[in-house]
């Protein structure tokens, strides 16, 4: 069979199995509404934003905010703006901020010695639902902007995309609750200690926040980029549209089906719904199967290392001139981390990202190669382990594919990365259980009826919890990749010793060191220093000896 009828087959294959396969989606998935009544804020050179304001006449209420010099000084051109929205005002105070979204923008500049609402100053309204930039620099600074704010510069194509988009934004609008925070299990604050930050680095609308001491998520800010659901190591902030459940059983399925009707593994191709899905057409080679997303940086390394495991042969990530910044820096160093967990472990590197240059003419010798590359590959054994939570999903899948390579026992050691250990200096360790109390994953815990300190590496997302928490400070973090299955999920006692026993009723009460600091430390005060031995005594030894002693000397108290 010929190249060009194998590539036939494969494609009759693909669609095949795109077409039988589905995400399983909430039938009634949770949205978030917008109401807008057209009102338009035009911000930029007086000439320009007159020009603009006066093919809006169909819309709500406008106004003008001049914060730039005219353009032109040309006759004809300003006996055009002279006579243009002759019903609109001018204002030319100075811009403070600009906060909000679709139907609720507050519009911040200086007034009067002060600061007021432009909004209230110019149509008698709480907010303008609508923002439209032409300033040379956007106002708001984001890479994703807010919904309802369109910035145009001075570009005129975009300027009369923006005219024809407007008029549609009046009324009530949906859009979807694309993430949700479970704050049981997040990192970020505990028992008064900062943790973890992830989150807080990577959202390319500044729609996350830490708000008194938890992470809090503007749905209408969010564009579903899924860059937090990604940095989050617990799963405390998941993607809800899909779950992560059904995306990944929808990967799965996927994979599986393609092999066993094409008797080949696959390629995965992850790209966004917008560019990445105007480059992705039938050309595409028939062994690689697309997926689209939100945004690319909604899969994440539990989802590249899956697939793999479940029987892909090879994972490309389409990036576009139209990924934000922040995606790519994010995107660059989970693929960096991933390529590295696969080479530690003997296997070829199997996640690419590849980008729209790919998928052009002049691109497709570049991608080709890519593809014999990756079909020479040793084939792997399709794994039978189900998604469950993001931790333990990434860690079967790695160590899957650890035991279809190399089976290495070693660590993979890289800084600010939410795998590693916890040591404990146990000379200075009271076992407070302080880090326990504080460990969001159960990470640590306690011994029970022991004094003891536990740990399991595979659950700890080295937040830094534990060692802010630890009084002692004998707690430190290593962070690491360990590809040894065992000692990783084995429960390890990182400190224990002997219970103290009350001397009067033989109860245990403390651990040895915890009285120990307490006679150094308390001991020598006053209310003890006659009575050192009540240190040494459970709590209800030591008030019967309180009550002892105030009864043989009823005064004692008051000398």
């Amino acid at each position: 069979m010929s190249n060009s009828e194998t590539q036939v087959g494969l494609k009759e294959v693909r669609q095949k199995v795109l077409a039988g396969t589905q995400v399983i989606q909430n039938l009634i998935p949770p949205t978030v509404s917008y109401t807008t009544e057209g009102n338009v804020l035009v911000i930029g050179p007086e000439d320009l934003a007159r020009l603009a304001a006066d093919k809006l006449s169909n819309m709500g209420q406008c106004a003008i905010l001049a914060n730039e010099p005219i353009t032109s000084q040309d006759e004809a051109h300003l006996e055009k703006v002279m006579t243009a929205a002759e019903n609109v005002e001018s204002y030319y105070n100075k811009l403070i901020e600009i906060k909000g979204f679709l139907g609720q923008f507050q519009v911040k500049v200086e007034h009067d010695s002060g600061s007021a609402e432009l909004s209230t100053v110019a149509i008698r309204k709480a907010h303008f639902d609508l923002i439209l930039d032409l300033s040379m620099s956007p106002c708001i600074n984001l890479e994703m902007l807010p919904p309802g704010y369109f910035y145009v510069g001075q570009d005129q194509a975009k300027l009369d995309e923006a005219l024809e988009q407007l008029p549609d934004l009046i009324g009530s609008f949906d859009k979807p609750r694309y993430v949700k925070v479970n704050s049981e299990i997040c990192a970020h604050y505990r028992n008064g200690n900062e943790g973890c930050t992830r989150c807080l680095n990577f959202c390319p609308a500044d729609a996350i926040a830490s708000v008194e001491k938890k992470i809090e998520i503007d749905p209408y800010l969010c564009h579903g980029a899924g860059s937090c659901t990604n940095a989050c190591p617990t799963g405390a902030i998941s993607y809800d549209l899909p779950t992560p459940q059904a995306m990944h059983t929808y990967l799965q399925k996927l994979v599986t089906s393609f092999r066993s009707q094409a008797q080949t593994a696959p390629v995965i191709l992850f790209h966004d719904m917008g560019k990445g899905a105007q480059l992705v057409t039938d050309a595409l080679a028939g062994e690689i199967i697309p997926i689209e997303l939100e945004e690319i940086t909604v899969a994440s390394m539990d989802h590249w290392m899956s697939a793999l495991a479940w029987g892909a042969r090879q994972v490309l990530i389409l990036q576009t001139d139209a990924t934000a910044p922040t995606l790519t820096q994010m995107l660059q160093g989970e693929l960096a981390l991933a390529n590295d967990i696969l080479d530690e472990m003997g296997q070829p590197q199997r996640i690419s990202v590849i980008t729209e240059a790919h998928l052009t003419e002049v691109g497709a010798k570049d991608l080709s190669e890519l593809l014999i590359t990756s079909a020479s590959w040793p084939v792997i054994v399709p794994a039978e382990f189900a998604a469950t939570t993001k931790r333990e999903t990434i860690y079967n899948a790695i160590d899957h594919l650890n035991e279809q390579a190399a089976s290495v026992d070693t660590c993979l050691s890289q800084s600010n990365i939410p795998y590693g250990r916890v040591s404990v200096n146990t000379e200075n360790c009271t076992l407070c259980m302080s880090c326990v109390s504080t460990c969001p994953t159960m990470a640590l815990t306690d011994g029970g009826d022991l004094p003891a300190l536990n740990f399991v590496e595979q659950d700890c997302v080295q937040c830094g919890l534990c060692e802010t928490a630890c009084p002692e400070k004998v707690i430190s973090l290593t962070p690491q990749v360990n590809l040894d299955k065992a000692a990783r999920q084995t429960r390890q006692t990182l400190h224990e010793e002997a219970p103290f026993e009350c001397i009067t009723c033989g109860t245990p009460f403390a651990t040895q060191s915890m009285v120990k600091r307490m006679l150094d430390v308390v001991g020598t005060h006053s209310a003890f220093s006659a009575n050192t031995d009540r240190l040494k005594m459970c709590g209800d030894c030591r008030v019967k000896d309180m009550f002892e002693d105030i009864l043989q000397d009823p005064e004692k108290q008051l000398r």
